[in-house]
Order: C-alpha cells, then sequence, then structure tokens
C-alpha cells in the first residue's frame, strides 16, 4: 500500500460503510467524514511534493509505485503525481468536500446518490494518479459510467433525455480513445517489448509520424468529447442542466478536466510531431468552441443552461492553450483548469440553492433576490466577477497566462485565433452582468420570493470555502504556477 492508494481506499471503504445504514443521519456523516479525509490527503499530497521538491528530488513523477496486473500484456498498476497531478487531486477534494454540504438535502434515495457519487470521485482520483495508459482509461470509464445514473435518477427536467446523450457521446469518445491509446501501445516499442507506462513511451519510444498522424487525431478527439471540444460538444448543455447540482459540480469542476488532462498527458506528450503539425485544425476547433460558447450563453434564460455554455467556452479555452506547446501557454491551461473547476461549481452550487428556493432557474421569472436572499446574492456577483476575468480572482490569472503563452507565437494564425479568443472575455462580461442585474436588482417578479430565507449554515460553509480558494488563487497565483512550470521541463 502506498499514499497515493489511500485516494483510492478511502472512497471504497466509505462505499462499504453507506451499505451497512440508510439512515439519513448516517449517510451524510459517512459522507463528510470521507470528504474531511480525502481533503487532509489531499493537503498532505501537497507537503509531501514540496518537501521532495526541496530535498533535491528532480524525478519526473513522484511517489511512484508499480504492481503488475495483468502480465500477458504488460497492464500495470503504476501510479505517481507531478506537480500537475497534486493540483488536480487537491480540486477534487475541495469539489467533493463542498459537494457534500451542497447536497446535504438529497432527496430521495440519499445513500444510494453518496454511493455512485462516491464511485464517481474513485475514477476522477485514479484517473490523475494513473501513470499505465490502460490503467488511465479503466479510471476513465469508472468516472463516465455513474454519470447516467446520478442524472437519470436525481435529475430534473429532460434528465433521461440528458442522460440517454451524454452517455453515448461520451462512450462514443471512449471508442475513439482506446483505438488511440492501442495504437501507441503497439508503437511504443521497437524491440516487441510493449509498454502502456507513459514515461516509458516518452522517454523511449519513438512513435513513427507516419502511426502519429492517426493515433493523435483518435487521442486528441476522444478525450476532447469530454473537455466539449466542438462539434462534440452537445452533450454538455443538457447534461449539466439536468444534472443534481453536486452532479454539476463534479462534473464541470473536475470530470471535464478529465479531457484536457488527458490531451495534455498523453496526446500532446507522446506524439509531439504530430501534435505540432495537425495542432492547426484543432486550434480551429477550439477558437469556435470559446467564442460559441460564450455566444451561445447569451442567448440562454436557464440558468444551468448559461452556465453550461460558459463551462464550454472556459474548457474549450484549456484545449486552445494546450495546443500553444509553449510553456507560458500551457502553464495557462492547467491554472483554467484550476479556476473554472473552482468558479463553475461554485456557480452551479449557487444555483442549486437559488432553484430549491425559488423553484425555477428561468431568469425571466426571478428579480430583485439581492434583497432577499443577499448571501448568496453576493457569492453570485462574486462568481460572475471570476468567470469574467475581474483582477484578484482566479479567472484574470488563468486567461492572462494563457493570452500571453499564446501571442507568444509570431505568425498571423494564431495571433488572428488568440484575439477572436480573447474577444470572449467581452461576451463573457455581457451575459454575466445581464444576468446579475436580472435576476438580483429589479423589482421581484414573484410575492412569494419575499418569503424566501437565506443560505444556512451548511451551504454557507460550501460557497464559502469555494470563494476563498477563488479568491487565494487570484491574489496568490505565484505557488500554483511555479508547480505547474517544474513539471512541464520538457516544454520549451
Amino acid at each position: 500500500m502506498t499514499f497515493l492508494s489511500l485516494f483510492i481506499l478511502v472512497p471504497v471503504l466509505m462505499l462499504i460503510a453507506f451499505l451497512f445504514n440508510r439512515d439519513i443521519k448516517y449517510v451524510r456523516t459517512v459522507a463528510v467524514i470521507g470528504a474531511v479525509i480525502e481533503m487532509a490527503l489531499a493537503l498532505v499530497l501537497l507537503f509531501m511534493f514540496y518537501q521532495e521538491r526541496g530535498a533535491g528530488n528532480t524525478a519526473e513523477m513522484l511517489f511512484t509505485y508499480d504492481k503488475v496486473w495483468f502480465e500477458s500484456l504488460n497492464i500495470h498498476y503504476s501510479i505517481g503525481v507531478d506537480g500537475i497531478s497534486v493540483l488536480m487531486i487537491l480540486l477534487t477534494a475541495i469539489i467533493i468536500f463542498t459537494g457534500t454540504f451542497a447536497s446535504w438535502n438529497m432527496d430521495p434515495l440519499p445513500r444510494d446518490f453518496f454511493m455512485w457519487l462516491t464511485l464517481l470521485s474513485i475514477g476522477v482520483y485514479g484517473f490523475f494518479i494513473s501513470l499505465d495508459m490502460f490503467t488511465m482509461f479503466f479510471f476513465y470509464e469508472i468516472a463516465l459510467i455513474p454519470m447516467y445514473l446520478l442524472i437519470g435518477l436525481w435529475g430534473t427536467g429532460r434528465k433521461e433525455y440528458s442522460a440517454m446523450k451524454l452517455t453515448l457521446m461520451l462512450m462514443g469518445g471512449s471508442a475513439f480513445l482506446f483505438v488511440g491509446i492501442l495504437g501507441i501501445y503497439f508503437n511504443s516499442s521497437t524491440t516487441g517489448a510493449f509498454t502502456w507506462n507513459i514515461l516509458e513511451i516518452a522517454q523511449n519510444a519513438a512513435i513513427p509520424l507516419s502511426e502519429q498522424y492517426w493515433i493523435f487525431p483518435l487521442t486528441f478527439v476522444g478525450f476532447g468529447v469530454l473537455g466539449a471540444l466542438f462539434p462534440f460538444h452537445t452533450w454538455s448543455p443538457d447534461g449539466h442542466a439536468s444534472a443534481p447540482t453536486a452532479v454539476s459540480m463534479l462534473h464541470a469542476g473536475v470530470l471535464m478536466k478529465l479531457g484536457g488532462y488527458g490531451c495534455f498527458r498523453i496526446a500532446m506528450r507522446l506524439m509531439p510531431e504530430a501534435a505540432d503539425e495537425l495542432s492547426w485544425i484543432f486550434i480551429i476547433l477550439t477558437g469556435i468552441s470559446v467564442i460559441y460558447g460564450a455566444l451561445g450563453a447569451i442567448s440562454q434564460t436557464d440558468l444551468k443552461y448559461i452556465n453550461a455554455y460558459s463551462s464550454v467556452s472556459h474548457c474549450g479555452l484549456v484545449l486552445f492553450a494546450i495546443l500553444m506547446m509553449n510553456k507560458t501557454a500551457m502553464t495557462g491551461a492547467v491554472m483554467q483548469m484550476l479556476s473554472h473547476g473552482l468558479m463553475t461549481a461554485l456557480f452551479f452550487a449557487l444555483i442549486g440553492m437559488i432553484y430549491g428556493r425559488t423553484h425555477t432557474r428561468d431568469i425571466r421569472e426571478m428579480g430583485g433576490l439581492m434583497k432577499i436572499l443577499p448571501f448568496l446574492s453576493v457569492c453570485y456577483v462574486i462568481a460572475g466577477l471570476a468567470s469574467l476575468g475581474l483582477p484578484g480572482l482566479s479567472g484574470f490569472v488563468a486567461e492572462m497566462t494563457i493570452f500571453v503563452g499564446s501571442f507568444e507565437h509570431s505568425d498571423m494564425f494564431h495571433r488572428v485565433f488568440t484575439i477572436i479568443a480573447i474577444s470572449s472575455i467581452v461576451v463573457t462580461a455581457v451575459y454575466i452582468l445581464k444576468v446579475v442585474g436580472k435576476i438580483l436588482y429589479g423589482p421581484v417578479q414573484d410575492p412569494h420570493h419575499l418569503e424566501l430565507t437565506d443560505a444556512v449554515w451548511h451551504e454557507r460553509l460550501a460557497t464559502a470555502a469555494l470563494i476563498i480558494c477563488v479568491a487565494g488563487m487570484g491574489m496568490f497565483p505565484g505557488w500554483i504556477s511555479d508547480l505547474i512550470s517544474s513539471s512541464l521541463t520538457y516544454i520549451k
């Protein structure tokens, strides 16, 4: 047993504990204890990682462990982390912790809901610590499977349609991805000793360029589907809109990051030549994602759809930055993953809390909430300001790093698409300020809203924790940037 394996073991023990009792108080206790332990483990991992680097350990991956899983195909339970993995694990722990409190009053079947949510977290943690491509794909699928039930059973609106659409599109992406990683595996060695290990392939294998030409698009699209790559993004708005609050938080905040992380860790790292030659195709697609998502958000009237289209734009910016293939832009991509994860989790938590009181997400049916729900309203304004890139909050440092890195390219093509991406900030400001003005100010649209009560303790805890993280990242981004840059030593 290694320390990293505890991120798998703790949720497994939580699943076992859930089986003993259906009582809501017992379920909440298990969920909170598990979330607190995972948060503590993530903070300890961060401290241990800094200690190792401070002691002079310059290995690309730390705390590695390798155990043969399926010998005939050379599949290993191989794990390890670098600075980027540590940050993704910390992000996951934060959102699971806050999502637990945001789902405090989950009904019906709270035990079953938290069991599926815990299974999803196993897949996410396992994905971020895996160094073996097959093991990574295994955990990737574990993270995707629970989404169908979490949305189909506990969702709202067209939940069955949304759950089916999400599942089919993500499974289609998985099919592309699996063919891609098989192509990498069978080109991983010239001696016949094939390997799934990402580090071994990156250091020793030279995948022929002719093979990279078809493997790279498959892997990038396979992961890109989860990262809302245009035109494979259509599952995202419906899925987010129908999902329950905690699932929306974890889905947009963490699960979509698996797409960007996978593109970065496998497609770009293992096939750099094809990435360099074919990147222009995907820069066009991600550029469309960035501006299309922002424009799509303007035309929506449902709060969840607005945030879902916003996520398409922000996640498109992650893939856009990765394709720039320089250290500054890639650092910005990871920072954007963190920033978007925190602020979109905050958005979905607040939307769920507002919907739970007003029983509507239509901005045309709301107004004057600032004087009725002052705490939730102020939190929504802060989330909006982070989304539109206000200095001092996480969105600004992430997006500015991306734009600076992208503009380092001196050719017209890259700079034109960078300007297009930058223009999304203006569009974002339009729909954020429109929503804030519509639902928080002006006359109260429904007299029954005057009887609403503001956030209770567990809601305040969840939102305050996320706001502290968003503001902390915005005001003290240096340590995050350094942690990311130290993991990109192979990038020029």
